[in-house]
C-alpha cells in the first residue's frame, strides 16, 4: 500500500471510468479521480500527488497540495467545531479533524493553531493534534551547536518561545534574546546555541558569536549610507533605544562599531558615528 499522508511521484498505469490508476515502483496502485486528472496526462507519464483517504476511507490521490504532511506541523485555521472536535483547513476538500482529546486547549472556530499530523493506529486515519510536545522528542538529535535550522513557534512560556525544529525536534528561544515579539505559528531561521544533557536544545535567532557581530557591522554600514553617512547613536546610547531601532543588544552594537572603527570605516564623535569620507 502506498503511504498515505505524503506526496509521491507516481506513474499513470491505466484509465478507468472513475479516473486514472497510478502506480508506484513496487506495483501498488491508487486512484486519481477524474476531476484531478490533467487533460494531457497519459499512461506512462509521472505525476506528483498527495495520498489521503476519501469520505469512504478509501486511499485516493489528489493533485491538491496540502498545507501539512504526515509527521510535520503547520499553522492551520479552524473551520468548524462540534462534539467530535475541531475541523481544520489543510488545503484538502475534506477538513482535518483534531479530536477533543488531542487539543492542548479548546479550539475556537476561526482561530488558527499549530497542528501536528499523524496516523491514528486505531482508525488508520489522518488526524491532527495541537498537543505538540507529546509528538516531539530529541532522542535522535542529529544537530550540533551553530547549525542553522528552521524553527516554527508553537508556544510562549514564561522562559521563552518553544519551537518545532526542522519539523522534528523541540527547542527553546529565550525571551531576553528576542528583540521584539515572535508570533505563534511564525517560522524563523534560527541557530543551535547549545544542546544540554538529555537533549534539551537552546536556540538563537541570531548567528552565534562573531558571525552575528560580523553581520551587524555590514548592517550598520548600510544604515550609515542610507542616512547620508551619519547615525545619531554611540556608546552612550541607552540599550533600550539600540534594541528598538536596530534590534540589537548594546553589547553587540558596541562590538560592531568597534570593529568598524579599527577598520577605519567610521569615526566616533560625541553626537554619533560618521562614515569615513563623508
Amino acid at each position: 500500500m502506498i503511504e498515505i499522508g505524503k506526496r509521491h511521484s507516481l506513474t499513470a498505469k491505466r484509465n478507468a471510468a472513475a479516473g486514472m490508476y497510478l502506480e508506484d515502483k513496487k506495483g501498488n496502485e491508487v486512484l486519481l479521480p477524474n476531476k484531478f486528472v490533467p487533460k494531457s496526462f497519459k499512461e506512462g507519464e509521472v505525476l506528483e500527488v498527495f495520498i489521503y483517504k476519501d469520505s469512504e476511507d478509501r486511499p485516493v490521490a489528489t493533485t491538491l497540495v496540502p498545507l501539512i504532511e504526515l509527521g510535520s506541523c503547520a499553522l492551520l485555521r479552524t473551520n468548524q467545531v462540534n462534539s467530535f472536535g475541531a475541523f481544520m483547513d489543510w488545503g484538502m476538500e475534506k477538513d482535518l479533524l483534531v479530536p477533543m482529546k488531542e487539543q492542548a486547549e479548546p479550539m475556537l472556530e476561526g482561530k488558527s493553531y499549530v497542528v501536528y499530523l499523524y496516523l491514528d493506529e486505531s482508525t488508520d486515519r489522518l488526524v491532527g493534534s495541537s498537543k505538540i510536545k507529546k509528538h516531539l522528542n530529541n532522542n535522535d538529535l542529529n544537530l550540533k551547536a551553530n547549525d542553522a535550522v528552521t524553527a516554527l513557534i508553537f508556544d510562549d512560556t514564561p522562559l521563552g518561545y518553544l519551537a518545532i525544529v526542522n519539523n522534528k525536534f523541540k527547542g527553546l528561544i529565550y525571551h531576553n534574546e528576542v528583540f521584539g515579539r515572535l508570533r505563534i505559528g511564525e517560522q524563523v531561521q534560527a541557530y543551535v546555541k547549545k544542546i544540554k544533557d538529555g537533549g534539551e536544545m537552546d536556540l538563537s535567532i541570531q548567528k552565534i558569536g562573531f558571525k552575528h557581530v560580523d553581520d551587524q557591522t555590514e548592517n550598520i554600514l548600510q544604515l550609515l549610507k542610507q542616512n547620508k553617512g551619519y547615525l545619531n547613536m554611540s556608546d552612550n546610547t541607552p540599550a533600550e533605544e539600540i534594541q528598538a531601532r536596530l534590534k540589537l543588544s548594546k553589547k553587540v552594537f558596541k562590538k560592531a562599531i568597534g570593529i568598524l572603527y579599527k577598520q577605519k570605516k567610521i569615526r566616533i564623535e560625541p553626537d554619533g558615528i560618521y562614515l569615513v569620507g563623508r
